[in-house]
């Protein structure tokens, strides 16, 4: 098993996400590529002391980035994370 620290990258505050936990009490996290929804039910209830009702993730691809000059780059794809939690149950982000 995954160090819960290891699964959750970090969590993501943008403007849907914080209309997500307004309205749905869903949370967005940047999670490890590997992870599965299982561990990270488990790295979330643990790191934030909450009961979890449903994972959703979904793999986000890396964009192509054009530097100054002729070269080309690309940025890493990464794993999102919907935490969806049981009625009552809340995290602080303060």
């Amino acid at each position: 098993m995954k160090d819960s620290n290891g699964i959750i990258q970090k969590l993501l505050l943008t403007e849907k996400g914080t209309q997500m936990t307004e309205a749905l009490n869903q949370y967005l996290f940047r999670v490890h590529p590997s992870a599965n929804k299982i561990e990270i039910r488990r790295a979330v209830e643990k790191m934030f002391n909450v009961k979890v009702s449903e994972v959703r993730t979904m793999n986000r691809k890396g964009k192509n980035k054009r530097v100054r000059t002729q070269s080309y780059g690309k940025t890493a794809a990464w794993k999102r994370a919907v935490v969806t939690l049981q009625e009552g149950q809340k995290i602080d982000l303060t």
